[in-house]
């Protein structure tokens, strides 16, 4: 019979890398908790309209990416592909903005679309990542970029680039929209087909193609941060102020577009030079016109997002302790059947617990329990048992002591 795998473009995180998850999302929340972000979790999957109408029927996420289903009852649903949509639909679902004036959210867990897998790129992948709606000061999205940036230097994440834009709103965007065009249409013949789809859906997008030669024809293109309104004139201005205060080095890169539709004025993508030609770790902006979109009030919004496995790609790998357990119950033949009971009142103490299940010899038992990093063994000797004694050996010191069966207790607990 043949061997069943994971699907292509998933991966397990099997116990030897949990770790590294384990601390990773540790520092996460700290620094979450540091800005006073709330986490949140919404669905895996939602109706397929949420992201038609979020992220842009005419999206590559929506049109090419997206893995969409119909259930039992005939709705159409679909696995999430990104975080923000279910997060804006939570949040006018359960009318936070009549409790509060501003929120702050954060979440992690994972994303699925339908892509090429590749290193660091997964079909099912997992992101974390920021949401503040509520507020429209340009401070916000500096705090959002600072507070990225702490993460990424608490993570020992090296050569990293914070590259930033504005591309405009609702005001200023048709008249560079009709001006993009105009230059496009000189080059168009010698696009990429996907560039020429986009300059139909969404011409932005062809600015941000990373085909060479795309690239090299799109040089000259017109950008929009030098067609902005006054307003997104004034809010950029505050925005690298507030950066500048905060003392973040930043590169203004008028080809950042983002490639999600919901996006607005400021748009910013932190790469590390560690990934290649994949180099984006994290990337975010505005999003002001979201929440009107799917049925909340006129309310501002503004996050981020970062790839959990191209973060770990990119990081000096930390020192993670290797996992251990506070005790491992070594039994006899005369004493098996009084192990589990034993291992059980070690963990009514909040010691952690392993014992012999597998009628091992004494030898093989104290291997098993080196090979967990267990402190210390608990011999359950059958002469020592009649006593109501145990004998203790440390492990570490490689010393033992026979004791009574409460006081081991009484020691590991205080040690554990």
């Amino acid at each position: 019979m043949e061997t069943l795998k994971a699907t292509p473009g998933t991966h397990d995180i099997l116990p030897a890398q949990a770790a590294l998850w384990d601390c990773l999302r540790q520092s996460i929340a700290e620094h979450m908790h540091l800005y006073a972000y709330g986490r949140i979790e919404t669905p895996h999957f939602e109706t397929a309209e949420l992201f038609a109408r979020s992220v842009g029927a005419d999206s590559d996420i929506v049109e090419k990416e997206m893995y969409v289903f119909e259930d039992r009852g005939g709705r159409k649903l679909a696995l999430r592909p990104e975080g923000t949509a279910g997060v804006v639909r939570a949040y006018i679902e359960a009318q936070l903005d009549k409790q509060r004036p501003s929120s702050k959210f954060w979440y992690w867990g994972p994303m699925f679309r339908a892509e090429r897998p590749q290193k660091g790129r997964q079909r099912q992948f997992w992101q974390f990542g920021v949401e503040a709606v509520g507020v429209s000061s340009p401070q916000i999205d500096a705090e959002q970029i600072m507070l990225a940036c702490r993460i990424i230097s608490h993570l020992d994440i090296p050569e990293v680039t914070v590259r930033l834009n504005s591309i405009g709103d609702s005001e200023c965007r048709p008249a560079y929209r009709d001006l993009l065009l105009q230059f496009l249409k000189s080059v168009d013949k010698d696009l990429c087909e996907n560039c020429k789809r986009r300059m139909v859906t969404n011409p932005f997008r062809v600015l941000d193609c990373k085909e060479r030669t795309c690239r090299v024809l799109t040089a000259e293109a017109p950008l929009m941060v030098d067609h902005l309104c006054a307003a997104c004139e004034d809010h950029f201005a505050g925005v690298r102020g507030a950066l500048d205060e905060l003392k973040v080095t930043y590169q203004q890169d008028g080809r950042i577009v983002r490639g999600l539709d919901y996006y607005q004025r400021t748009a910013f993508e932190m790469e590390s030079g560690k990934l290649g030609a994949q180099s984006s770790i994290l990337g975010g902006g505005r999003y002001d016109g979201l929440i009107r979109s799917l049925g909340g009030a006129d309310i501002p919004g503004v996050g981020w997002a970062a790839g959990v496995e191209r973060f770990i790609l990119a990081m000096v790998a930390p020192e993670i302790p290797a996992s251990s357990i506070g005790a491992f119950v070594v039994s006899f033949p005369e004493t098996r059947d009084k192990a589990l009971g034993v291992a059980e009142r070690f963990r009514d103490r909040g010691v952690s617990t392993e014992l012999d299940l597998l009628a091992r010899s004494l030898k093989a038992q104290l291997r098993e329990a080196s090979r967990m990093n267990a402190k210390y063994a608990v011999l359950l000797g059958p002469d020592e048992w009649a006593r109501g004694h145990v004998t203790i050996r440390n492990l570490e010191e490689s010393s033992q002591e026979e004791v009574s069966l409460d006081d081991a207790l009484s020691r590991l607990a205080a040690c554990d």
